[in-house]
Parts: structure tokens; C-alpha cells; sequence
């Protein structure tokens, strides 16, 4: 039992050999895991990344809890994190493998509606919202702690199979800066988490110009190279050979079906001297015998 409630110590070279076998049995049984590695003295480098850390910081709740949670991070002791809208899924190695869930509020309708008021005309391209390359104003509206994109503590409910009974524990905190750490490669996520599109802060016909502009135009042979498969090329059809038999009847054929048709023409029959005597008959006068003229009776 008190095994239970106080864990034993595990430094970090057992740690991280119980993490290896962890995620060698759960990839054997077919599971993708998405772990969260962190090389250097920072946890986030880009502006979504150092701006989601900077929030968490600032809630007064997670304040104690966070310092174990940064060196659980860069321990190697998160395995795995999936980020889908609303919802953050996560394994951590600790004394043993503690899975986590984390539940955030979907952004309220209208504070996404002010934000896309606020922000109209200021964000140039999809590239400059994704890389941070923000006008200050527009900065500030994002990251407000209380109007902005990130969720204040009360939009964000969470649950780990450890023991601890704190409302933060040290592997959900290690969850939470893993994010961080995710929005640097992936900052859209931020947008996936809480529900709405980010292609909403921009105008559509500016972004659908500055994508249409910004695509790269890929040739025929590049395409083997990007998708990692090899396409087959059509052969040429081969060429058609005739013998001197079937090219006479050809060119025959093709005199036959140039030749304009033409109907035969039939004579009319003349009718003979001997049909037109019989058919019209000319009259005939007799002339009359010269006499003499009666005279009157008298």
C-alpha cells in the first residue's frame, strides 16, 4: 500500500530502460506511439511553442507541479502524445507506465467570432499565422490569458492512472509541456485542439492565393523522389509494318472510297416520226370548187 502512495525512487537510467521496454512491447502489439523528445536547455523554440509554455505558466494552479514535470519531459519519460480536437492522449513512464487524458473545451463560439473580427486585414498569409510572424497587436489578442486561444484552467479537465491524487501531477504536467514542444513542429494543432480552423484569420480569397502561390510545382521525374515510388513510363507502341499485297489492297481501298459516286445515266427514248403522225393528226381543209352563184328565186 505505502508503495503504492509513495512510489519508490527510480533514477533516470532505470527510467529510461523502463521506457525502452514499454514502447518495444506496446510497438510489438501494434501500437504507433508518438513520443516527445527534448534536446537542449529549451522546451519550445518557435512562437506557438514558447507562447503555449508562457500560458501554462501563468496559471497559478500548475505552479508547483511544473518544475517535475519539465524534467520528467526531458528525461524521455513521454512515450506517447496524440492531440486530436478536444482531447490530448498521452503515455508516461514513471515508476511504471501511466496513461493520461486530458479534456480541453472547445473554443465558445463567440470568442472565436471577436478574434476573427480583431484580427481581419492584419494576417497577411497562412506561412506568417503558422511561423508567428505576427504584428504585436495581433499577438496580444491571441495569447490573452482570459479571450485569446489558449484554455484557461477551468477549460481543461485531466485525468492519470498514477496514484497522486493532486489536480496536477508531475506526469500530466510533462504531458502539458510536451505539447509545447509539439506546436513548434505542428502548430496548427493548437487550432485542432481547440476546435476551429485557422484558416478562419485570414481572408478565404487571401488564402487561397497565398496557398495557389506558395505550392511548389513538382516535374514528372521529381515525383519518384517526394513520394518514395517509382512510376512506370508508358512503352512506345511499336511501329506497323505492311506487305506489298496488303498496301496495293490498301491504296486500293483508299481510291475506291475518295472516287465520288456517280449514277448512271439513262437515255430517254426518242419517239420514232411514225408515233407523232399517229398521235396528232393535222387537219385538213378542202378547198372549195369554184361555181357559179345561185340566183334568188324570183
Amino acid at each position: 500500500m505505502w508503495d503504492r502512495i509513495f512510489p519508490p525512487y527510480v533514477n533516470a537510467a532505470t527510467r529510461r530502460a523502463q521506457a525502452a521496454r514499454a514502447v518495444a512491447s506496446l510497438t510489438k502489439k501494434g501500437t504507433k506511439l508518438n513520443p516527445v523528445k527534448v534536446t537542449g536547455r529549451l522546451i519550445a523554440r518557435t512562437f506557438w511553442g514558447q507562447a503555449w509554455c508562457r500560458h501554462l505558466e501563468s496559471l497559478g494552479d500548475y505552479e508547483s507541479r511544473l518544475p517535475r514535470g519539465r524534467t520528467y519531459l526531458r528525461n524521455g519519460s513521454v512515450l506517447d502524445v496524440q492531440i486530436s480536437p478536444g482531447r490530448i492522449k498521452a503515455r508516461v513512464m514513471g515508476s511504471t507506465l501511466y496513461e493520461q487524458t486530458i479534456q480541453i473545451v472547445p473554443l465558445p463560439a463567440a470568442r472565436w467570432t471577436a478574434l476573427k473580427t480583431a484580427c481581419a486585414g492584419h494576417i497577411d498569409s497562412l506561412v506568417e499565422l503558422l511561423q508567428g510572424r505576427l504584428s504585436a497587436g495581433v499577438m496580444a489578442l491571441i495569447t490573452d490569458p482570459d479571450t485569446g486561444l489558449f484554455p484557461t484552467s477551468r477549460e481543461i479537465k485531466k485525468t492519470c492512472s498514477c496514484p497522486d491524487s493532486a489536480g496536477l501531477c508531475k506526469h500530466l504536467a510533462a504531458v502539458l509541456y510536451a505539447v509545447g514542444s509539439q506546436l513548434d513542429e505542428r502548430p496548427e494543432l493548437l487550432f485542432v485542439l481547440r476546435g476551429v480552423d485557422h484558416l478562419d484569420l485570414i481572408g478565404s480569397a487571401t488564402a487561397a492565393q497565398t496557398l495557389a502561390s506558395e505550392a511548389p510545382a513538382f516535374a514528372m521525374d521529381q515525383l519518384s523522389d517526394v513520394f518514395g515510388i517509382e512510376l512506370a513510363t508508358l512503352p512506345t507502341p511499336p511501329a506497323v509494318t505492311q506487305t506489298p499485297a496488303k498496301r496495293a489492297a490498301s491504296a486500293t481501298k483508299s481510291k475506291a472510297k475518295a472516287a465520288p459516286k456517280t449514277k448512271p445515266t439513262t437515255r430517254k427514248k426518242r419517239p420514232s416520226a411514225a408515233g407523232i403522225t399517229d398521235a396528232v393528226k393535222p387537219r385538213t381543209r378542202t378547198a372549195a370548187t369554184p361555181g357559179r352563184r345561185k340566183s334568188p328565186k324570183g
